[in-house]
Order: C-alpha cells, then structure tokens, then sequence
C-alpha cells in the first residue's frame, strides 16, 4: 500500500500541491504560535543591574489566593501591576549569615532625562530609565569612567550610553524628571557597567543617597537588596541559609535567571499576558487549519473521484482505500510540516518584532526558540491531515464499485447522516457559544470565545455547505439568467449540479469575511463606545500631558492658580483586583470631581469619593454585588490590600475605568505617581494655561479635538496587538482562500476542453466562470456576514450593553472587496491556464 500510496504522489504531483500548500502554511502557524506561547511560558529575561550580584532578596511580587471548586482547594497567583517594596530593617536579619559579605540596598524609581530641547530622553530602544542610589552601583558593578561619585543632592552620575545620546559630560546641567517636579542636576560622573561599554536595555541614573530616598518616596522600603559574598563563599549554601531567615516573611530569594524577572517587572507580567495571548492563538490557529485542511484533502478527493471508482471497480477494497489516502497525507504532511516549521521560525521571529514595536511586550523578554514547537507543529499538521483525509475517503471507500463509477460521473446530491448530524450540532454549538458572549462583560473573557464561536460556525458551513449553495444557488440562479442568459445559466447550473465543489470554495471565504470582521471590528465596537462614555463623561475644557512620565504637582498647583479655573483634576491610572477579578481603575483627585467627571452616577454620590471609599462601575456591582455602604477590600497595584467603602455606582467604566478612588491613595502604590492628565475646568483662555506650565519641560494643555486624536492614537496603538495576533489567522484563511479556488478552477481542464468541442468560445467560457465565481463569492460573503454580525452582536451586547456593533462601512467594503477580488483574480488565471491547451489534449489527460 506504501508503493501504491507513493506511486500516486509521484504520477499526481499538481494534485498534491494545493494540500501542500495548505499544510506548509498550517505547520508554519502552529510552529509560531507555539513559540509564542513558549516564550511566554519560559522566556529568558537576563539581568543587568543585578549582573554582579549572585543573591538578591526581593519582596513577593505576585498575589496569592485559594481558588475553591467542588470541594478542593487550588493556590492560584498571578503577577502583581506594580513592584512590591521590602521593609528595609531585612538587610539587618541577613548580614549575620555566614558567607554575606555585605547587603546592599536598592532603591529603584522612574527618572527621566530632558534634552535641552524639552524632549524626553528614553533608554536604549525605548527602554525604561530608571533612578538609583549610588551606594548600589556595586550590584552591577558600576565603575566611574569619568568624574567622581554625587555628594550633594544637585548631583547625579549618568551611566555611559545614556550620557553619550544627551550629549552630557562631567560638568553639565541636565533637566531630571522623577516621582516630582523637574530639577537640574550637576552631572557629576559617568559610570559604565562591567563587562561592556554601556546599559543595552535600560538607563540608570545614580544619585546621592538622600536624594534617591526622597525620590522613591518610600520612606523605611527598599525594591531590592543585593547580596555580596564572602570570598569562596557558595551562592547556592547562601541563598538557601536566607530562605530559612526569611521564611513566613514572603520575600523572594533570587539566584540564576531568577534574577531577571526581579529586576524587569514588565518582561515578568508580559510573560503571563503572552501565555493567554499565544494559548489563543495557538488554538484559534489549530482549528481553523484542521477546518482548512480537512476542506483541501476533501476538494482534492472529489477530483481524484474517476480513481478511486476505477480502484474499486477493480477489487480495492474500503480499508485499502482509507489506508492509501491515508498514507498519502502522511507523506504530503510529513514533507509540508518539516519546510513550514522552519517557515514558523522565522514568523515567530517576525511576531516578536511586531509586539515589541507596538508596546505589546518589552524588549527585555527575550523570544525563546526550541525544537518543541517544531515537534509540535510537525505531529498536529501531519495528524490533522491524516485525519482530514481518512474523513474525506469515508463514502469514496465504502460504495459498492458500480455505485462508485457512477459517483465519479455525477456528484450525490445528498449528503451523508453523520455529516449532516456533526454539521447541526457544529450550528446548535455556535449558537450555544453567541448566547456565552452576550453575559461576558470583559475583553479576557469574551475575545477567545468569540473567535472560537466563528470558528464553530465556519465548521457548520462546510459540513452543511452542499445544503447552504444549492439554496443560495436557486435564488441567485434568476437574477443571473436575467443578466446574463447563457453564461449565467450556465453558472447556475454548474454551482447547482457540484455543490460539493462549491461549497470547498464558499467554506474558506466565509471563514475568511467572518474572521476579518469579527476581529476589526470587535476593536471598533469597544473603541466606539468607549469613545461616547468619555465624550459624554468628560466635562473638561482643557486637559494637561506630559510628553516625559507625566504631570507633576507643581504644574497642576500652577494651573490651579490661573484665574478662572474652578476645578483641576489629577487623574493616575492603575490596575487593581478585588477578589481574584482584575479591573482597570483611576485615581482623581476627589475636591471638586463632580465639576470635571460625569460618571453616570446610578446609586450614591462621586462626591462622597475619599480615601476610605470607592466608587465602582456596574460590572464591578454585579460581579461583587455591593452597593454604596458596602465595604470592598481592594487589592491595589503593589499588592496592598485596603478596606473601602463602596460610595457611588457609575455606568461609564468602559470610558473611564471600573473603580475610582482618591489620586493619593492610588499614587502611594504605585511605580509612577505622577498624573498621566489633569482635567481642567475653566473660563480662563488657553494662553494662560500655556503661560502657566512653559516652565516644566514636556508639559503642554490641550484641547478636546488633541485630547481625542491622542486617545485614538493610543487605540490604534492597542488594536494593533490584537490585528498581528489574529491577522496570521486571516493571512491563512486568504491563503485558503486562493489554493482551494486555484485547485477547483485547474481541475476544470477537462470540463473547458468538452464546452470548446461543443462549440463555444474561450471568451464565454470565461465569462460562464466569472458568473460561477461571482455567484460563490456572494454565498461566502452572505454567510461570512451573517456569522460575523451575529457574533459581534453578541460581543457588543455583553461588553457595551449595546447589540448594534461598530462597523465602519469602509471596512467593511475592503474587506468584500479584499474577498472578492482574491476569488476573481484566484479563478480567472487558472481557467486562462486551462484554456491555452488544446481541447483534444485535454480530453486525453489524466484528472
């Protein structure tokens, strides 16, 4: 069966490409996607900072809670938003223990160099600059290559590179932004890093030790302390010594690699965003190529009918049937798997580059690359087509051998039971799944189901497509006629007589319409409605940004004292949980907040906000069920939990966040303080706004028309994520798109040469094709449509409130556009092909 399997590859080479094709392409997703989810998973996060320390002692830098379901008890944890500070008195239960030379602490805060232009400086490729003490330069080491240590507090020592991209030296005065208003330096050094000439993922800017322990402003804390050894001291027996000193305290001991995730917070919960992230696309991925595959091997099948009804009539038996189609898959696949997955590589390479450049992961995680998603990549696809063909030789091998001759000349207009059950209950599935959406109120939750139920409904379509094109067929077939008597008839007739066919076309195209408008247009509908709460919830006349890490106090006491504004609002933004749930949350100042916010107040009063209470958003109501006078312990960004009392219920949380509490609440727990926009409120003009903050570098007022192109900016910027993470899963489906009409319009040869010898011409018969396609494009396009405003429907309904989704119109046209011009243009170059032959050689070809 095994020489017969690969007679049949080497003798119908064209008739195995289209399936090649598909699974290269299906072997290159999943290897990418399964790389993705790797490096979330376990990608490296080298040290830098800590590269000269071999123990550093960390506070605990995730929550912990006991999940309870059907009577066990699970411990979950989950990386916290903010860095978690350590009581500083541990340095002193530490420095007894044998093989500790010295404990260095380490105070790490967000400082930012000004140009003289007023320009923010960022570190290396838009890494984070931070601010430290000097004392803890040995943690690298640090050593002076110019100038000496800061003494005073106007003194600051600049690492290498970043002194060398500010154009600084011994000497300068630099603009510092930190927790606090701008101030100038004295650059009194420049330190560059053992082992090489300067940072390459992040700045470090050191100062006096008073001076870095009044810019963190966490006064008794530190973020890190690091541990030198004794010589011959071993790093291992230390570390294990501290555990002992420290245990019950919940501080973390760090070794090794475990470093790095000490020290680049955001590459740690990036890790975890990537888990979720890759998990759905790996899975999102697999069953659309099971769906893509299975309809290739089955198009590739129907022409391969003659065949197998001849190996039939001659005594193959079903089994031998099964085993041949079954053995050619294996080879297709086993071939296609090993070139796409070094293919997958590659686009993993390029996935990783995309994050990084929209802000979806730092540079500081590295991309993690190993044989086990190839592995992975090469046992799905190969067994996905395996199974897709073992399927699709069902009914082929099962029929009598004179049933069988008689199938390969005209196609069954029914379908089988089994199909049509698995295609029901695929429908019955995807209506099941529309309902789930409809109560899930948060992207987390709603976005993996919602791709998965458009799935479900492509899986629907190509069971049942058969039913859906003849249908479709006999309302389009009178229009056509209308329009075009003779190649529309024709059209009709061909789509109406092989469904089957039809149906292997209109499946992909679907899947593609469905998939592209779920996935840009779920983006839409959120930003659109967010959109509405804030243009409807902002009362503002003015907004204060920053261009460096945001708008000091001394700024906002500035505009507070221009004549004529009555409110001035601090907002900071954060992420907070209550319970296990995580919400987005603001912090604003609380005096005067009923002037600046419109939050749609539903049950008590904004104004009653303080820093013993909360106002929370109707999700958080329905998920916590409180109501004001309800205590709520929330959980904020650093892991300290706060009792609160719940004084006001809103409805605006998709605009404006889900808890509101008091700006200095949320500032004392967080990595950055500053306000990220202060909302202003006044009859004053803009120029004096202006006048009143030219003096702090990188601040600036804006109106209501720059506040909205900054927010759409910062929108775009998010829906970039997810359109590379999904957009490969439309590249895919388009790549469908094209080999299934390719195959279906090449294996036509036969049928065009039989229409010449019949006498017409190469000019109708093309026609009669553009009709055939056009009439598929439209089934498609309907039921991709349907599938995706029903999906998105659902989708607004849960996350909006609203079931009328977003849909620009000119996205929409690009999108049919996009699909139908891949069907016309995937169609008319093969029938071209197929024509230039000669009708008499054609006959005499094998199918």
């Amino acid at each position: 069966m095994f020489a017969l399997a690969w007679s049949t590859l080497r003798a119908r080479k064209g008739g195995f490409i289209g399936a090649f094709v598909a699974l290269f392409c299906a072997a290159a997703l999943v290897t990418a996607c399964g790389a993705l989810l790797e490096t979330g998973i376990r990608g490296g996060i080298p040290t830098e900072r800590y590269a000269g320390t071999p123990v550093v002692v960390t506070a605990d830098q995730n929550l912990h809670w006991t999940k309870h379901k059907k009577g066990k008890e699970k411990d979950k944890a989950k990386p916290l938003t903010e860095r978690a500070w350590l009581a500083a008195d541990t340095a002193d239960r530490l420095r007894g223990i044998p093989g500790v030379a010295a404990v260095v602490p380490e105070l790490t805060f967000p400082a930012t160099v000004f140009t003289a232009g007023g320009a923010p400086l960022d570190g290396p490729d838009g890494g984070p600059s931070w601010g430290h003490a000097w004392d803890s330069a040995v943690l690298t080491p640090f050593t002076l290559s110019a100038g000496q240590a800061p003494q005073a507090t106007d003194e600051v020592v600049l690492d290498a590179g970043l002194a060398a991209r500010a154009g600084l030296g011994v000497g300068a005065r630099v603009t510092v932004q930190s927790t606090g208003a701008p101030a100038v330096y004295r650059v009194s050094g420049l330190a560059t890093p053992a082992g090489k000439p300067e940072l390459t993922r992040q700045s470090a800017l050191f100062f006096a030790a008073p001076e870095a322990a009044r810019l963190a402003a966490h006064p008794g804390q530190v973020a890190a302390l690091g541990i030198r050894l004794a010589p011959g001291a071993d790093s291992a027996a230390v570390a294990g010594h501290i555990r002992t000193t420290l245990r019950g305290t919940g501080a973390q001991v760090r070794t090794g690699d475990d470093r790095g995730p000490a020290e680049f917070l955001d590459a740690r919960k990036a890790r975890v965003t990537l888990v979720s992230l890759g998990g759905a696309m790996a899975g999102t991925s697999l069953l659309v190529a099971i769906l893509v595959v299975s309809g290739t091997f089955g198009l590739s099948l129907q022409q391969r009918r003659r065949e197998v009804a001849l190996l039939r009539a001659v005594g193959a038996t079903p089994k031998q049937i099964r085993r041949m189609v079954g053995l050619e898959a294996l080879l297709v696949g086993l071939a296609a798997s090993a070139v796409g997955t070094f293919a997958g590589l590659g686009l993993a390479r390029w996935i990783y580059a995309r994050f990084v450049a929209v802000g979806a992961m730092p540079r500081t995680l590295d991309l993690t690359l190993s044989p086990f998603p190839l592995l992975a990549a090469v046992l799905t696809t190969t067994l996905a087509g395996w199974a897709a063909a073992r399927i699709s030789a069902r009914r082929p091998a099962r029929i009598r051998p004179t049933e069988a001759l008689a199938d390969a000349a005209v196609e069954t207009p029914r379908l089988g039971v089994v199909r049509t059950l698995l295609g029901v209950l695929l429908a019955v599935g995807y209506v099941v799944l529309v309902l789930v959406v409809r109560v899930l109120h948060t992207d987390a939750a709603a976005t993996p189901v919602t791709f998965l139920s458009v799935v479900l409904a492509a899986g629907a379509i190509a069971l049942l497509g058969p039913l859906l094109a003849r249908a479709a067929t006999a309302v389009l077939a009178v229009p056509m006629r209308l329009v075009s008597p003779v190649a529309g008839r024709l059209a009709a007739s061909n789509n109406r007589a092989r469904a089957q066919r039809t149906a292997a076309v209109v499946t992909p195209l679907a899947l593609a319409v469905a998939m592209s408008s779920t996935i840009l247009f779920a983006q839409t509908t959120v930003a659109h409605a967010a959109d509405e709460q804030v243009a409807a919830g902002s009362r503002a006349d003015y907004v204060v940004a920053s261009a460096g890490p945001g708008v000091p106090r001394s700024a906002v006491d500035a505009v507070r004292a221009v004549p004529g504004v009555t409110a001035a609002t601090e907002v900071v933004h954060t992420t907070v949980r209550a319970g296990a749930d995580k919400f987005p949350a603001q912090g604003v100042t609380a005096a005067g907040i009923d002037r600046v916010l419109d939050l749609k107040t539903t049950e008590g009063r904004l104004a009653d906000l303080s820093d013993t209470t909360v106002a929370v958003s109707k999700e958080v109501q329905r998920l916590k069920h409180v109501h004001p006078g309800d205590p709520l312990v929330v959980t904020l960004g650093d892991g300290t939990k706060v009792p609160l009392t719940v004084a006001a219920v809103y409805e605006r949380g998709l605009g404006f966040g889900d808890l509101t509490m008091s700006r200095d609440l949320v500032a004392a727990h967080v990595d950055n303080p500053l306000a990220a926009q202060v909302l202003v409120v006044a009859d004053s003009p803009r120029a004096a706004l202006d006048a009143a903050v030219r003096a702090v570098p990188g601040v600036r007022v804006l109106d209501r028309a720059e506040v909205d192109a900054v927010r759409k900016d910062q929108q775009s910027t998010q829906a970039q994520i997810n359109y590379v993470a999904m957009g490969l899963i439309i590249a895919f489906t388009a790549i469908a798109v094209v080999n299934t009409l390719v195959m279906a319009t090449a294996a036509r040869s036969r049928e065009f040469a039989l229409m010449r010898l019949v006498g017409m011409t190469r000019r109708q018969i093309l026609r009669m094709v553009r009709w055939e396609t056009l009439m598929t494009a439209l089934v498609a396009i309907a039921l991709g449509t349907a599938v995706a405003w029903a999906t998105l429907s659902a989708y607004a309904t849960g996350m909006t409130g609203s079931g009328t989704p977003s849909i620009p119109l000119l996205g929409y046209a690009a999108i049919v556009a996009a699909g139908a011009a891949l069907a016309l243009a995937s169609t008319a170059l093969p029938a071209r092909l197929a024509l230039r032959t000669r009708p008499a050689d054609a006959i005499g070809t094998k199918e």
